[in-house]
């Protein structure tokens, strides 16, 4: 089986459940598997240390992760139109992948969630495509070709899957329309890797 991780951060559970949804995309293509991983918070205190396993939910994803993967699907919330600083935090340390071209030509898409309809989600998932490139990887959308785009009233872009989540207090759980699109995106990532016949 190849396996195509799919990393994020969330704070409150939307981007976590967008990212079980493209898990569920990956899965359904045959011989593909998705390998869930989040990364942990960032403090201003730089002696607080966290354990090294969360308490609960996947395990904190590593440099190891990366390299084994065929392919990469990453999610974010967004804050201020950008990607969440944990998530940058960690793909700031993978220096050594990019020197040793450990991700280049595997096939990579971007998620989102934000608490309003226009809160940044297209330049957020722009944001996380910047480190992607650099690494040499193929960057894949949404394409106009699934119906969900078009008929979405929420979340859902042809940069990659989003989801309107709602503001502080008052969650959305995910439309049809987003699950959808976010289950797309998963399988277009493990479709392509199994053409491109990336590495495990």
């Amino acid at each position: 089986m190849s396996e195509i991780l799919v990393l994020y951060y969330s704070r409150t559970g939307a981007t976590a459940a967008m990212a079980r949804q493209v898990c569920r995309g990956v899965e359904s293509v045959p011989g593909m598997q998705a390998r869930l991983r989040t990364v942990p918070p960032v403090t201003a205190r730089t002696e607080a240390l966290l354990p090294a396993v969360p308490e609960e939910g996947p395990p904190y994803a590593a440099t190891r992760d990366l390299r084994e993967c065929a392919g990469l699907v990453l999610g974010s919330p967004t804050r201020f139109g950008n990607m969440a600083a944990p998530l940058k935090h960690f793909l700031d340390g993978t220096s050594d992948l990019w020197l040793s071209g450990a991700l280049a030509g595997k096939p990579a898409a971007v998620f989102t969630s934000t608490g309003t309809l226009h809160g940044g989600q297209e330049s957020t998932l722009i944001s996380m495509m910047l480190p992607l490139l650099h690494h040499g990887m193929l960057l894949l959308g949404l394409p106009y070709t699934e119906p969900r785009l078009s008929s979405t009233v929420s979340g859902g872009t042809p940069y990659g899957a989003s989801h309107v989540a709602g503001v502080a207090g008052t969650p959305r759980p995910l439309t049809r329309e987003e699950a959808e699109l976010c289950q797309a995106l998963g399988r277009r990532v493990a479709e392509f890797a199994r053409r491109l016949g990336s590495p495990a």
